[in-house]
Order: structure tokens, then C-alpha cells, then sequence
């Protein structure tokens, strides 16, 4: 499915299925299509299925690269079909897991507040700003829904304003301040009869969600080719005719940043940076039917990798890590002239 495919239209059985063949054909992105895939059945409704999805996952021999991502996904789904007990359970060992990844505790924390434990919610999303955001300078953008979602939930119990609820309002762009946003009322304003009342409503909504559908609606990134050192050398040493594409490896990267610049200058919008692997990269050749030492396959392997969701968003965020796997932040890396 394309990301520009309108949702009412998608038949989520079918692409669910289309996503579980793919994940066979690439056995290195079975993590990304399978959750897909389970986000799918969730929406047709089918959330004994995506947890069987989950489960094949988590019993994968494959180390997972967000396991905790999946717990938590397979928690919020138990949740919504009867099994709470199991997922409160999952839900904790997430939390005592303290994962550093954002996303796990925007998860349980959301289930909890979907089931009205509030305090719960609370408790997790605070418990995941204290330790993912204390003593950062500016927040990366991944744990602005840790602080949304926090003041949504302190706006639902009546709590007076703090230190985080602050930082969440200045990483906050829409036009609606988040106070209004997450103005209790609202809730009852959804169950009016009032048309003015309703109005109103649907303008708030239609300003919250204007950034998603923008990003929804969007197609794949005209993405660049990326090879880490490692990769790149067991490449060059495995088709050295591929030397004249990449002469070293400062200017492999020099180069991509260059050729996204050059890109974002002229107005090219959504852009991003793909990063090969040289077992993948082969395995596409073999299916294209042509040899890996082909320079004229590179583009066409970026291509495919952004369409399977391997994209990285250029440029990075303030303050997050450099796309070249440096361990800097952009700024002080290749970003350092921007």
C-alpha cells in the first residue's frame, strides 16, 4: 500500500497478508513488515491473528531490533480484546525494562490511559521523561509525543502546570496551544448536540491532525545510498569495480551530503538516506537478475529499500545523532556548515 492510498479504501486483510510475503522475500526487514503487518489485522479487526504475529516475532531465534517495541504492541492489542490481565502483565515488565527507545512507553502509557487509568498513564509517561529527558538539551523530536502525551493526561486530572509541561509546550508548533488541545471539555463537547459546539470541535481536530495527514500522504523520499565503513570495504573488495562510485569512504559520505543539500536547495522536498548491506544488497541483484558489480543497480536498491520503510528522514532533528553513524550529533558532524 501506498502511503498516499486513502485509509477507507484499504483493504487491511489483503495488504496484511502482502506484507507477511514480503517479509519472506526479505528476511532482514521481517521485523518492520511484520509489525506492519500486525497494525494491519488490528485494523480489519482480526487482533487474535496480530498477536500471532506478535508472538512469531518475539519467539524469533533473529535477535529483534525493539523487542520491547513489540511487547508493547502486543500488550495494547491483548488489551483491546479481552486480555487485560496478560496485558498489564507486559505492560510492567516493559516498564521495568526501562527501554531507551521512546516509542515502548508512548505504547503502554497510551493503553493505559485508553482504559481510563489515568494515574497509571500518568506515572509511565513520567517515569519515561525522567529518564530519557533529564539533563537533554532539546528534546529529539521521538519523545515530543512522552511530553504530549503527559500533559493530556495531566489536563484529564486537573494537575497544575510543571518544569515538563512547560518543555512540552515549547517543543509544541501547531497553531492550538496544547492547554486547549487537551482541554478536558472537549471530551464533552464530542457528545454535544450543539452545532457551534461541533464546529468548533472539528476545527481543533483538523489542526491537530493537519501534520499527519501531511506526513501520511506523502510518497517514499527520494532517498540517498549509504554504506557504513565495514560494508563499504567488504563491497569494494568483493566487485572492485564499483571503486569508481565510491573512491574512500570520507567521500562517500561527503558526498551524500553534498548531493542532499544540493537536493534540498532546489526545493526537492522529504528526503532521506538509505543504509546497504552487502548480503542484501546481492540478494537484490540476484532477484533484479543482474551482477552486484553493476553501478547502474545502486540507485535502484535505494529506491527499494526506502519503499520498504528503511528510509531515514534528512535532515536530522536538532540535537539528534549524525546519519553517518559517527555517534555526533549532526550539528557538530556533517551538519557542522549547514
Amino acid at each position: 500500500m501506498r502511503p498516499d492510498t486513502p485509509a477507507e479504501t484499504v483493504d487491511h486483510t489483503a495488504e496484511a497478508a502482502r506484507l507477511e510475503r514480503t517479509a519472506g522475500l526479505y528476511p532482514e526487514d521481517t521485523e518492520a513488515l511484520l509489525l506492519r503487518a500486525a497494525a494491519h489485522l488490528e485494523l480489519a479487526g482480526d487482533r487474535p491473528t496480530a498477536t500471532a504475529l506478535y508472538d512469531r516475532l518475539l519467539s524469533s531465534t533473529d535477535g529483534l531490533e525493539n523487542p520491547h517495541l513489540v511487547r508493547a504492541l502486543k500488550a495494547s492489542n491483548l488489551w483491546e480484546y479481552g486480555h487485560e490481565a496478560e496485558a498489564r502483565a507486559i505492560i510492567e515488565g516493559v516498564r521495568v525494562a526501562s527501554p531507551r527507545d521512546p516509542a515502548p512507553w508512548v505504547i503502554v502509557a497510551e493503553a493505559l490511559e485508553s482504559h481510563d487509568e489515568l494515574e497509571a498513564a500518568h506515572d509511565t509517561f513520567t517515569e519515561a521523561v525522567r529518564l530519557l529527558l533529564t539533563d537533554v538539551p532539546e528534546p529529539p523530536q521521538p519523545t515530543h509525543p512522552l511530553l504530549f502525551g503527559r500533559h493530556r493526561v495531566r489536563r484529564m486530572l486537573g494537575s497544575s502546570h510543571d518544569e515538563w509541561d512547560a518543555l512540552a509546550d515549547t517543543v509544541h508548533s501547531l497553531p492550538i496551544t496544547l492547554d486547549e488541545l487537551h482541554d478536558p471539555k472537549r471530551v464533552w463537547s464530542l457528545g454535544s448536540e450543539n452545532p457551534a459546539e461541533l464546529e468548533a470541535e472539528i476545527t481543533r481536530l483538523r489542526a491537530e491532525l493537519g501534520a499527519y495527514r501531511e506526513a501520511l500522504s506523502r510518497p517514499f523520499p527520494v532517498a540517498i545510498l549509504h554504506w557504513s565503513a565495514p560494508e563499504l570495504s567488504e563491497l569494494l573488495e568483493a566487485y572492485p569495480t564499483l571503486t569508481s562510485e565510491y573512491p574512500s569512504h570520507e567521500t562517500h559520505l561527503a558526498t551524500i551530503e553534498s548531493a542532499l543539500r544540493e537536493l534540498s536547495s532546489s526545493g526537492t522536498p522529504n528526503l532521506g538516506i538509505v543504509t546497504g548491506t552487502v548480503p542484501s544488497y546481492e540478494a537484490f541483484a540476484a532477484s533484479e537478475g543482474t551482477s552486484p558489480s553493476d553501478a547502474t543497480l545502486l540507485p535502484q536498491y535505494a529506491t527499494t529499500l526506502a519503499a520498504r520503510g528503511r528510509a531515514v528522514a534528512w535532515p536530522p532533528q536538532q540535537g539528534a545523532a549524525c546519519w553517518c553513524g559517527s555517534g555526533r550529533a549532526y550539528g557538530e558532524c556533517h551538519g557542522s556548515d549547514a
